[in-house]
């Protein structure tokens, strides 16, 4: 079997943060968040990385952090681009949002050849998760004509910000620990009394230990031809009712696998916190987070060189 890749999901433009956000430093050393990231995956076994950028943020990206972790781990580059679509359909007019999660993935189909994760690049994921997706892709598969892929859920109360409203895929599983569907759910905030949700013109609160995708997903290239065939059928609903802002997101995809009787997808529960840096002001929360997982010893200081030019392997 071929060996996991990594496939980090880096192009999306930061709107809401203003600017290249998987970029900024949280590290004492100039560590940004997908440093720490690489750093867990490497250590989980993970071996190949692919990042999914745009061209004219590619440079940039990989002076700041792709050529660091290129010592470390095969690293390449893949472009997600506005006009990277099948043939046929053209760019409406006046668009600049990207078409989103399951595209970007699409963008890393020809460097894939057998199975995968996938992950945010401005998100903290925790070593836990990736040395959970990494033993399940390692392992053994039923052959029952159905596609087995997995995702890590988070528990909501880890996931929130202070700062604003996020969006996450809400998740519902059965009592053998398998997705039963996922829903985005946009505008979800942090209270005191836990997270809530605006929902048909009502508060709706969602209680303590309801997991969420943060788009830590692990796949086989069975995924990658399913979104491909099913991203025109996407194209032709969503274009006509939202042509500047439609996304074809994963956790929307997966859904649809999941109801179409395709695929099963095994949630890998984590007790992790979530780090992100969604708005500007999260960024000094990051960076305390960073600075007492140094501290108390999770990371060596600094990152990359304290590795000596390999990370230990867990369990190696």
């Amino acid at each position: 079997m071929e060996t996991p890749a990594l496939v980090v999901m880096a192009a999306g433009m930061g709107s809401r943060y203003g600017g290249l956000k998987q970029v900024e430093p949280v590290g004492a050393h100039g560590e940004v968040i997908i440093d720490y990231s690489v750093y867990d995956a490497v250590r989980a076994g993970f071996q190949k990385i692919i990042f999914v950028v745009t061209r004219a943020m590619e440079q940039t990206f990989t002076e700041i952090a792709g050529a660091r972790i290129g010592r470390y781990a095969d690293v390449s580059y893949v472009h997600q681009e506005m006009d990277n679509l099948p043939d046929g359909y053209a760019v409406p007019a006046g668009r600049v949002k990207p078409w989103g999660t399951a595209h970007a993935v699409l963008a890393a189909r020809e460097r894939v050849r057998g199975p995968f994760a996938v992950i945010n690049a401005d998100d903290y994921y925790g070593p836990e998760a990736f040395r959970r997706v990494y033993g399940w892709l390692t392992a053994p598969r039923p052959r029952d004509g159905r596609h087995h892929y997995c995702m890590v859920g988070y528990r909501i109360e880890n996931t929130l910000t202070d700062n604003g409203r996020v969006t996450r895929g809400v998740c519902a599983a059965d009592a053998c620990g398998f997705l039963v569907r996922v829903t985005e759910c946009v505008g979800l905030e942090k209270t005191p009394g836990g997270a809530r949700l605006f929902e048909d013109g009502v508060w709706r609160h969602l209680p303590a230990g309801t997991l969420v995708s943060m788009n830590f997903w692990g796949f086989d290239g069975s995924f990658l031809d399913a979104a491909a065939a099913d991203f025109p059928a996407f194209l032709d609903r969503r274009l006509p009712e939202d042509p500047l802002g439609c996304e074809y997101l994963l956790p929307q995809e997966v859904d649809s696998l999941l109801r179409r009787g395709l695929a099963d997808v095994r949630v890998l529960e984590s007790g992790e916190v979530w780090y992100g840096v969604t708005y500007r002001e999260d960024r000094k929360a990051v960076v305390g987070a960073v600075a007492e997982m140094h501290g108390t010893g999770r990371y060596p200081t600094p990152l990359w060189a304290a590795a000596g030019g390999r990370v230990p392997v867990a369990g190696k």
